[in-house]
């Protein structure tokens, strides 16, 4: 029972060896991401299975619009994040209790600012992205959906996010178990059971998110001895708005310039025709299995390095780095090459067009390389930013999105004219990614960056 309880509570990273406490957190949020990459892959399996590849065409020409919405709340949830994870490591409790509450406050705004406007653009963006007019009205339909029941989904990541700035992943986890299982049998129902198309699988996105979110709120409450939930915290108060808005903007900033550009890069895509959208779309899903681990072990290196810059434990943030490194660029190798293995069964599962299999395959081979750049890079990231440095992951992602991936998309498919040549782009913005995180890391200033004095 003991142990059990220990596994419940939250994980203090500012004693203890790190690469174990590293790995105790990052394990959870790996599972939890895994529940999270199934319910996504069973939406398009279900759907290319009973529906067909036109309906993963239709989902996948969406999400690049989706993305860019959703990064834009992702980066007040990293920016909260950081702040408690710092207020928490500093023992700060009422610094603590004003950033949780502002932080929901912040996206209670922007949320209802999403459901009110986001679907008048829905139309109008997907047209400009050369959407085929075959899947035009399923790919709106299935945008609107996501954008009316947003505000659950942005609670789920913002309280998510809290949690886990104050040590907690194992309940996360459980939540996200839970809204994933959810997710799939809802879809599962309304797709064969209803014979519902496209719309289903927002639908139950929205209603298991939601329900999600409404269990984190529960833990938060529940956790009310380190920090207090009411009226007065609930309130704008301008310094911890200023706070998070400092760290939360240019962090949403880099998430939005990653996800123009998917958008800029997608009318190439969609230019190939409905095949080749699906496959893309079947790449994008096999590609987040991989980038579980990565984001986890970036995840954790925020949290690691927010904790102990909070207790002023600067030399423990280089120490953990070069292990949660090590960690992360290790598993990367070993999904990489799982995924070079099984390219072609795991591409069947989703299709049984040969063609759209074959080109899965042939873009995933190209891939699979990058992971490991990209593994070492996010964790880098991933510790400057949780160290309060928002600004230079920002100034890396506007250069390496307009400099490199985007004239390289376009260059690539000028040049050679296949649909691969988009993967290649992708390939060489991932290695001058990890270029330009090792440079920041080394020269130093995040040491400097620390919200607690």
């Amino acid at each position: 029972m003991h142990k059990f309880r220990n596994l419940l509570s939250t994980v203090d990273m500012t004693v203890g060896t790190p690469w174990k406490k590293l790995l105790a957190f990052t394990v959870p949020l790996l599972i939890g991401n895994l529940f999270q990459q199934l319910y996504s892959t069973a939406d398009a399996i279900i759907l290319g299975r009973y529906v067909g590849d036109n309906a993963l065409a239709a989902v996948g020409s969406s999400m690049p619009i989706f993305f860019l919405i959703i990064v834009l709340m992702m980066g007040i949830s990293v920016g909260s994040g950081i702040m408690v994870s710092q207020y928490f490591g500093a023992k700060k409790y009422e610094d603590l209790s004003y950033t949780i509450g502002n932080s929901l406050t912040i996206v209670t705004i922007l949320g209802v600012v999403m459901m009110a406007l986001g679907p008048l653009g829905t139309r109008p963006l997907l047209t400009l992205l050369d959407t085929p007019p075959e899947i035009l009205d399923d790919s709106v339909m299935y945008m609107n959906i996501l954008l009316w029941g947003v505000l659950g989904i942005a609670y789920f990541n913002i309280l998510s996010s809290i949690l886990r700035g104050l040590g907690d992943a194992i309940f996360p986890l459980i939540f996200l178990a839970i809204s994933s299982v959810l997710n799939i049998v809802l879809n599962y129902i309304f797709i064969v059971g209803f014979g519902l198309g496209v719309s289903a699988v927002a639908v139950g996105t929205v209603i298991a998110q939601g329900f999600s979110c409404v269990l984190c709120f529960l833990r938060l409450y529940k956790m009310r001895g380190t920090f207090e939930i009411g009226r007065k915290f609930l309130k704008p108060n301008k310094k911890y708005f200023e706070k998070i808005l400092k760290l939360g903007i240019p962090t949403a900033a880099s998430n939005a310039i990653f996800a123009v550009a998917m958008m800029v890069v997608q009318p190439l895509v969609n230019s190939f025709g409905p095949s080749i959208i699906a496959a893309n779309f079947i790449v994008m899903r096999i590609d987040g299995f991989v980038m579980m681990p990565i984001f986890s072990f970036s995840n954790a290196a925020t949290v690691f390095a927010g904790q102990n810059m909070g207790a002023g434990k600067i030399e423990r943030i280089s120490k953990g780095m070069k292990q949660c490194a090590l960690m992360s660029t290790g598993t990367a190798l070993v999904m990489a090459t799982v995924v070079i293995t099984l390219a072609e069964f795991i591409a069947g599962s989703f299709t049984q067009t040969l063609e759209v299999i074959a080109l899965s395959r042939r873009m995933l081979f190209i891939l699979s390389p990058g992971y490991i750049a990209l593994s070492l890079a996010m964790v880098l990231w991933g510790t400057v930013r949780g160290s309060g440095d928002a600004i230079s992951p920002l100034w890396a992602a506007l250069i390496n999105s307009i400099f490199v991936r985007i004239p390289a998309a376009y260059l690539f498919v000028h040049w050679f004219g296949t649909p691969e040549s988009i993967m290649y782009a992708m390939l060489a913005a991932w290695t001058v990614n990890m270029f330009f995180s090792i440079i920041v890391y080394r020269i130093g200033k995040w040491r400097k960056k620390g919200l607690v004095s």
